[in-house]
């Protein structure tokens, strides 16, 4: 059995596959470390809303797949997580270009810990601005029990 960040930082090689909404939305993980990870998204029209700018679930989802595997990145053999809570906070809107969501832990616990992502443009913009609360699970809460 290996931990959450050697299973990340086998999907970062291309040893293992990226979690499917990774591949539903085109995001790639780029980077990954105890407590950090970069998740890149190429923006198109595909995720565009009925405005024409990337969707803001989308920037959630890039969002919390980073903070997602910052947290994860700290947990131990044989333990899971879930996300109790995701606030998000859109500063800028975008048409088209790569975008890097850079999670971080901020806090960790036993249990419950903060974690914070940036999304950045290609030009180091501030786009959004999201945290979360992780909730770490250990035995059969871990297994889905």
């Amino acid at each position: 059995m290996t931990t959450m960040l050697e299973r990340t930082r086998m999907i970062l090689r291309g040893e293992a596959p990226p979690p499917p909404i990774a591949t539903l939305l085109g995001f790639t993980l780029t980077a990954v470390g105890e407590g950090e990870a970069t998740i890149e998204l190429k923006v198109d029209e595909r995720l565009a809303n009925p405005m024409g700018t990337l969707h803001g679930g989308v920037l959630g989802d890039i969002a919390d797949a980073a903070m997602g595997m910052a947290w994860a990145s700290t947990l131990d053999e044989g333990e899971t997580f879930t996300t109790l809570e995701l606030k998000i906070n859109f500063l800028k809107p975008v048409w088209s270009g790569t975008l890097q969501a850079r999670g971080r832990v901020v806090k960790g616990g036993r249990t419950v810990g903060l974690v914070e992502c940036d999304v950045l443009d290609a030009q180091d913009r501030l786009v959004a601005r999201a945290s979360s609360t992780c909730m770490t699970l250990r035995g059969a809460q871990a297994k889905g029990r």
